[in-house]
């Protein structure tokens, strides 16, 4: 067929179907990038203000080959602008509507709505040692009020001896369409949030709990894999994502590197001798995927100078000596998971969904990860509660969470009756430029 007659043809398509044709072989991918086409589209579709000149609507059909925008342009030059424009103006909506904070958790509170306009979805990028990749799409999600748990389980997936990494990667349509579901083998945007190593998966990771048919290992961060017991062989995949910062990462990074916020600009305070010392506020979730076990707000937060040790600020939440404000837990705790056969529960371990604010109610230290209970071989010294003692400890570059249970058997409950963060002077000091 002609090149004149397939380019008639090409100028009918929107710019979904002009990048699928475009990848049929190498003459209609030059045909599909002919600066005419895209440039009808650009003047079509995009803001009148951005269009280079406004055309008559004779002139819509058909551009001048002789006009400056297209003999002086490389070929699939319009092709790029329209794409970058398209994806700016998705950019700047969907970051628009993260703008709006909730004031109980200092997150955005329009997280739900941001992901549906912008077809937000999460894959895992399973590559063996030889190469070769295999996509695992279709997760179970399962949201929170500061974080959203993705589960991906399967019956295919390679043995645990021949991986090398677990890429997550953040998807959305690369021109998205509410009126319309998102479309796999459409063209896609991808976004690095993390990437995890799995050799020696078992010896260099924490293991977080078992129960019958499962054992689970925790990567940081908040990924939790879980292994079929006796057998080398995945059975799902579960990620922790917390809002804040979530869809920057998911939408902002590219296929290759991962975004990177931008440092925080510390506001100086030549006044206040423990500025960055008080005045924080706390919010904690503490979940199993499906049951909810704890949320709690906390305010009022502080610490005193003495009290900064080993490089770092300690900020006591809940008083081991302050009964009254023990903290009961609503179940037993434990993480629950499903594959497409079977589904359990893990006791004796939980995710801690962490927020910490600032003395100006920004996002300060966040975290969503799965954390561990160990029995504790001390006693309690409580007087008031008679039971084992269970301690739940979780550590990253910025900080640590100290969390102490009493277990009591008469009414089958826990108790929180210590909670103290350490959070890393280092952190404190870039944040507020202080010197601690």
């Amino acid at each position: 067929m002609p090149s004149e007659m397939l380019l008639k043809i090409f100028s009918c398509l929107d710019a979904v179907s002009l990048l699928a044709v475009g990848c049929v072989n190498k003459r209609f991918h030059e045909l599909a990038n002919d600066n005419g086409i895209w440039l009808k589209l650009c003047s079509s579709s995009l803001h009148p203000k951005w269009t280079i000149w406004k055309m008559k609507s004779k002139q819509t059909e058909t551009v001048s080959v002789g006009c400056a925008a297209l003999h002086d342009k490389e070929p699939g030059y319009w092709k790029k602008e329209y794409i970058f424009k398209k994806t700016s103006a998705f950019k700047t909506r969907v970051m628009r509507l993260v703008k709006f904070l909730d004031p109980y958790t200092g997150l955005p509170c329009k997280n739900k709505e941001a992901m549906k306009v912008s077809g937000l979805s999460w894959i895992i990028v399973l590559k063996d040692k030889n190469g070769k990749e295999h996509v695992v799409e279709k997760p179970d999600l399962s949201f929170k009020d500061t974080s959203v748990t993705v589960l991906w389980h399967g019956t295919d997936w390679p043995c645990l001896d021949i991986l090398s990494t677990l890429k997550l990667f953040g998807v959305t349509p690369l021109f998205p369409d509410q009126s319309i579901p998102p479309n796999k083998n459409g063209p896609r945007r991808f976004s690095l949030i993390a990437e995890y190593h799995l050799a020696n998966l078992t010896e260099n990771s924490v293991v977080v709990g078992a129960d019958e048919l499962v054992q689970l290992f925790s990567l940081s961060p908040g990924l939790l894999v879980g292994m079929w017991k006796g057998k080398n062989e995945i059975a799902f995949v579960m990620a922790n994502l917390h809002y804040n910062q979530l869809l920057e990462r998911s939408i902002l990074g590219s296929a290759t590197v991962q975004y990177s916020p931008p440092p925080n600009k510390p506001l100086l305070d030549d006044i206040d001798s423990e500025y960055g010392l008080h005045d924080y506020r706390l919010h904690l979730d503490l979940h199993g995927r499906n049951c909810m076990y704890l949320c709690g707000s906390f305010k009022c937060l502080f610490c005193r100078k003495r009290d900064i040790e080993n490089g770092y600020v300690r900020l006591i939440v809940v008083n081991l000596k302050d009964n009254r404000k023990h903290l009961p837990i609503i179940g037993t705790l434990g993480i629950s998971w499903e594959t497409d056969v079977f589904k359990g529960n893990v006791k004796d371990c939980f995710v801690m969904d962490l927020t910490l604010l600032d003395e100006t109610g920004m996002p300060f230290w966040c975290f969503s990860a799965p954390v561990h209970m160990e029995l504790s071989t001390k006693s309690s010294g409580l007087y008031d509660y008679m039971g084992h003692i269970y301690t739940a400890d979780y550590a990253d570059s910025e900080g640590k969470v100290c969390v102490e249970f009493v277990w009591l058997e008469e009414t089958k409950e826990y108790i929180i009756v210590s909670l103290v963060l350490y959070v890393s002077t280092k952190k404190v000091n870039s944040w507020y430029g202080t010197n601690y």
